[in-house]
């Protein structure tokens, strides 16, 4: 059993609260729009790190991290990205790859948008984690945490950090 944390759109920052948060995680995976190294140099200190660069990623970022990270957690065969879309209307620079070998979950960023959908066309979850930083439209900063459990993805858990 895996529990992970899953986060996306630091843009910076990163604070004692949203760690507390983390501790009881495996794994962190961030789905970009680090904005800092020093962001994912927290988060590794005390976990395992998985983490993709953003849009707004700079070259240090870059080349640290990639654009899309396909692996298996477990029996679960995960996908993250930072600008995928959404069921139906998925991103065309992943579009084609995805309709031909969907992930069990998948998982990006970007919109700010927190948002846990099942695509029924593909047999995949979905999850966008919202943003966590306190740049963007967004209102209230979001995380998620779950756990994966062999094949099975379980105990889904929205944290809600307040207003930005």
């Amino acid at each position: 059993m895996t529990r992970i944390g899953l986060l996306s759109d630091t843009h910076g920052y990163i604070d004692d609260r949203i760690l507390h948060y983390l501790n009881d995680c495996d794994e962190v995976w961030h789905a970009g729009d680090i904005g800092d190294i020093e962001v994912t140099d927290k988060i590794a200190e005390a976990h395992l790190l998985r983490a993709v660069y953003g849009n707004i990623d700079g070259g240090d970022l870059r080349k640290q991290f990639k654009l899309n990270e396909r692996f298996f957690c477990e029996k679960v065969d995960v996908w993250i990205t930072h600008i995928g879309g959404y069921p139906g209307r998925y991103a065309p620079n992943i579009r084609e790859l995805i309709y031909k070998n969907p992930p069990k979950l998948f998982i990006c960023g970007h919109s700010h948008i927190l948002k846990v959908m099942f695509d029924k066309r593909l047999k995949l979850l979905h999850i966008n984690p919202g943003a966590v930083g306190k740049h963007g439209f967004h209102k209230v900063r979001t995380l998620v945490k779950f756990t994966i459990d062999g094949e099975e993805i379980e105990d889904l858990e929205v944290v809600e950090l307040g207003k930005k």
